[in-house]
């Protein structure tokens, strides 16, 4: 007698084939970047919604802002008056050091250090877990954003850019487990790798022998080692140093330098001879 319905493969055959078929994909992507118009489309189609789900923050913002006080707005004025006197002073030092930096190098015969572009983008969306470690900011590939770019805060570099959509991108952060980063102390130029745990407020230091002049409160800097993020940013200082001889590497712990639980803002930087370059909108200009 003949079944009414045929019977169709078995789940088991079905499951090796949605394997075969996520690997064949996952392939392809790694070695062809076959994926990376479908990544662009989708980052763009969820920006709409990632807008509308901070609307509701950005509008409390924008009643708190509101409903201060004459005498508040006169002590922020104040103080941003202030802190705008104190950069200005500090400019002009720095100015004086670049150009002092200048001669020096001329008088050796070494390069000069290429400057860099900026451009700020705003926090949109958080994405905070023990496995992923993103920021979602409000640029993308119409203002120039590139896979790989180096983001910075006011205190120093927080992470990279990791996926770009025409208007957002994701931001990996220096605290994400997949993230490694080349540094340098900034007292005795030992270089060292810096990688995330998955903890926001927490990189390990690998690879470091018992022997080491690290001391812990170290700034580390950018080494700029890798031609990803430029030299000399603040990245970390050493909270922390075990040595365990029955280990082969002392356990080293730091401290990243930027709240990365708290970042609003953030600066892009573009090298000054790169092939991207930022595309400012005219407000901005």
């Amino acid at each position: 007698m003949k079944a009414l319905f045929a019977r169709g493969p078995s789940l088991l055959s079905r499951l090796v084939l949605a394997l075969a078929c996520s690997f064949l994909l996952i392939f392809i992507d790694h070695r062809l970047q076959a994926m990376k118009p479908v990544r662009l489309f989708l980052n763009s189609l969820v920006a709409p919604v990632q807008y509308l789900a901070i609307l509701p923050e950005q509008l409390l913002d924008g009643v708190s802002e509101s409903l201060k006080t004459t005498s508040q707005l006169s002590d922020e004025n104040r103080r941003l008056k202030r802190a705008i006197l104190e950069l200005q002073g500090e400019q002009q030092q720095l100015r004086f050091l670049q150009n002092e930096n200048k001669r020096l190098r001329e008088l050796l015969g070494s390069d000069a250090r290429d400057s860099v572009r900026r451009m700020v983008a705003e926090v949109i969306a958080v994405a905070s877990e023990p496995f992923s470690q993103q920021l979602v900011i409000n640029k993308g590939t119409l203002s120039g954003v590139y896979e790989g770019q180096p983001v910075l805060d006011s205190n120093g570099i927080i992470g990279q850019v990791q996926d770009v959509g025409g208007n957002t991108a994701r931001v990996l952060l220096l605290s994400d487990q997949s993230h490694a980063i080349s540094l340098r102390s900034e007292r005795n130029d030992i270089r060292v790798l810096a990688q995330g745990t998955g903890d926001i407020g927490r990189l390990e230091l690998m690879f470091i022998p018992h022997s080491t002049e690290l001391k812990e409160g170290d700034l580390l800097m950018s080494s700029g080692l890798g031609g990803i993020f430029p030299e000399g940013y603040p990245v970390a200082t050493i909270r922390q140093i075990v040595r365990d001889e029955s280990l082969p590497f002392a356990k080293v712990i730091a401290d990243p330098v930027s709240a990365l639980d708290r970042v609003r803002n953030v600066l892009l930087l573009w090298p000054s001879d790169g092939e991207q370059q930022p595309i400012f909108d005219e407000d901005e200009e």
